[in-house]
């Protein structure tokens, strides 16, 4: 399907992570028809036959096929059982602490859940942490994730920086264990932990410039699940995505997260100012990735081709719907670009027809004129409506006679503090100039010898 980023996507992904992408691909009605659907539910249980989740995988067969689920399948079972049971023993001495919420809250309330207090109050070993570790990460595999996320927590905690690698792997383990349970605040908590580290390289772990960027990309993707879940979500991706060193990443590894901010600063009416900074990236980054989202900022804002926009915003309807990260932000989108289409053509036109307006609007005339009539009043435009030319009249914006007072008044005190400075100065002051007096006295000095 043009435009569809699910394959990209999932090359930045963990598989847990593109399961849900594959089910929105399967049973959404919008994307219905634009993919085989046999063809996703064999690649979804091909994604699972490499997991734990063993037993989805076998529903998932019996599913599509109407068959028992293959003798291979019922093997991996046993051996993920065998395993998980064999993880767990080795666990157990703190696996036990860890699953007593009241001993837990105890030793929460006096600061006690140290290593060494268990190991000399609670007789556990130190080397059963790394077995916390292990356990963390299977559980994980087999699908169990509020397991993991507090096995992560707990390993991370006692280890206590004694094996900074180790730690800031559990924490992608706990991110990406919060993200599959949609636990959005744990889960942009996490994120900001793992920004921390990955950028202040040296003093958690030690990630050379290469590493830098790979573990950049991936939580660039990662935070996508955040972002767009989280209700402060369109303000926090713009920030992240616009930084140096992101913007940097989106330029040199995925140029198609460009969607993703442009669909979040159209659709956010606080951080339209950066739109200028966006739309440079945007024309720099053309050759590399466009999609109709991309292109309709370029059409508006570089072009000035109000045919084109309207255009793209169409195209622009049928993307975002398609997509798993934008579909629910799809009349936001609609209605902030048809007020940004608005806002653009006003700045350059004085008397506007409504018919040519919903036109390039994408919408039925009757709907327009009430669309522009609640715009005026809601956003407070210096305009009006004409119903028998059937027109939008722009007012002609003049400065009041108080506002040039003032501008003329911060002008004189510029201007006075400048004399004033130049009457302090000592007779002969010749400012930022004294190279070229040095340079006429030594022509004095030379012309005399002569």
């Amino acid at each position: 399907m043009e435009f569809d980023l699910t394959r990209k996507m999932s090359e930045f992904l963990d598989r847990h992570q593109v399961i849900p992408l594959l089910d929105f691909l399967i049973q959404h009605p919008d994307v219905e028809g634009s993919y085989n659907k046999e063809d996703v539910v064999k690649a979804k249980i091909d994604l699972l036959s490499n997991t734990g989740m063993v037993d989805y995988a076998m529903e998932t067969h019996v599913e599509l096929y109407g068959t028992p689920a293959p003798v291979e399948l019922e093997n991996r079972r046993d051996q993920v059982i065998l395993v998980l049971h064999a993880l767990e023993d080795d666990a157990s001495p703190l696996l036990a602490i860890i699953q007593d919420d009241q001993l837990m809250q105890e030793l929460s309330e006096t600061n006690s859940f140290t290593m060494e207090h268990l190991t000399t109050q609670h007789d556990v070993p130190p080397e059963v942490l790394d077995a916390i570790y292990e356990l963390g990460k299977f559980r994980f595999d087999c699908g169990s994730y509020e397991d993991t996320a507090a096995l992560m927590w707990a390993y991370r905690t006692l280890a206590n920086g004694n094996n900074p690698e180790r730690e800031f792997f559990a924490l992608w383990g706990k991110f990406a264990a919060d993200i599959c349970t949609e636990k959005w605040d744990a889960a942009l908590e996490d994120m900001n932990m793992l920004k921390e580290a990955i950028d202040s390289s040296g003093r958690s772990v030690l990630l050379n410039p290469l590493q830098q960027l790979q573990q950049r990309t991936w939580l660039i993707h990662w935070s996508l699940f955040v972002f767009f879940n989280h209700p402060d979500g369109r303000n926090g991706i713009t920030d992240f995505l616009l930084s140096d060193k992101y913007l940097n990443t989106i330029q040199t590894n995925c140029p198609h997260i460009l969607r993703y901010l442009t669909t979040a600063v159209i659709t956010n009416k606080r951080r339209r100012n950066v739109m200028k900074d966006l739309v440079k990236v945007i024309q720099q980054e053309s050759y590399a990735y466009s999609d109709p989202i991309t292109e309709f900022v370029q059409c508006l804002y570089v072009n000035f081709d109000f045919e084109g926009a309207q255009d793209m915003l169409q195209k622009c309807e049928d993307t975002l719907k398609r997509d798993y990260f934008l579909y629910k932000m799809l009349d936001d989108f609609l209605e902030d670009a048809r007020r940004t289409i608005f806002e653009t053509y006003c700045r350059i036109h004085q008397v506007i027809d409504i018919g040519m307006l919903a036109s390039k609007l994408n919408m039925v005339q009757y709907d327009a004129e009430k669309w522009v009539v609640n715009l005026i009043r809601h956003a407070r435009l210096d305009a009006k409506i004409d119903s028998q030319a059937n027109q939008v009249i722009m007012g002609v914006t003049v400065p009041s006679v108080y506002e040039q007072v003032v501008d003329s008044t911060k002008n004189l005190l510029i201007r006075g503090s400048v004399l004033a400075q130049n009457c302090d100065r000592p007779q002969g002051y010749s400012g930022g100039y004294r190279g070229d007096d040095d340079r006429r006295n030594r022509r004095g000095r030379r012309d005399r010898t002569n």
